[in-house]
């Protein structure tokens, strides 16, 4: 595996990122921690823009666990069903819901492992509603991520777990809390799959990917 780019060469980096958008901002519409972690566990296997266009009016009727309960699996349904996978997803809706009610007071926690017990909530969910929602610097990494990070070798790794690890051991502290995000856009609208847009990237120059493109 590639060794991460240099301390310095990282710093110029997540510089540049900052200058250009000096507090990136999920694109999950939400309102609260409830909201935000819906909105999060919904996205699986689906767009942002597609989340936001079925929950904005889910959060509408439904901004609280015990709102979401009383609406029900079929009410649910009825919101998400352009969403994929979800009738899953409805379920897996309606159980968080209850646990939270019956067990957190109808308050999303704020550590790891118990948001990680949630019904359709994972470890990359737990860090973007960490990262987002409480300010912590965990690093919610996705296939944009995964990408930019082994292309450009900000934190490189051969699975998403070691690529996490990655941006906590290389990047710079002072950029831990906005990395995920910067990252994420780098990948959505720059550094592309399938034909990145290098003469337009702010970080050509220092990004070392050989196959870097002309147009």
């Amino acid at each position: 595996m590639s060794k991460a780019l240099p301390y310095q060469t990282q710093v110029e980096i997540f510089h540049r990122f900052q200058a250009a958008e000096a507090e990136p901002k999920g694109e999950l519409e939400h309102v609260n921690a409830y909201t935000l972690v819906l909105a999060v566990a919904l996205s699986a296997q689906a767009t942002d823009v597609g989340v936001n266009k079925a929950t904005r009016g889910l959060f509408a009727v439904a901004d609280t666990p015990e709102k979401m309960l009383e609406l029900g699996e079929e009410g649910v349904i009825a919101h998400i069903k352009t969403i994929g996978l979800y009738r899953n997803k409805a379920k897996n809706v309606i159980k968080l819901s209850r646990i939270l009610v019956e067990d957190y007071g109808g308050e999303v926690p704020s550590s790891r492992a118990a948001l990680e017990s949630l019904p359709g909530v994972g470890r990359k969910t737990a860090n973007v509603v960490l990262n987002m929602w409480w300010g912590h610097p965990a690093q919610a990494v996705d296939t944009h991520i995964f990408r930019v990070g082994n292309r450009t070798r900000l934190a490189p790794g051969k699975d998403v777990v070691a690529v996490e690890r990655a941006i906590e051991d290389n990047v710079p502290a002072e950029f831990q809390r906005h990395a995920h995000h910067w990252l994420i856009l780098h990948g959505r609208y720059t550094c592309v799959a399938r034909k990145p847009k290098c003469p337009a990237c702010l970080i050509r120059d220092l990004c070392p990917f050989e196959e870097k493109t002309q147009e």
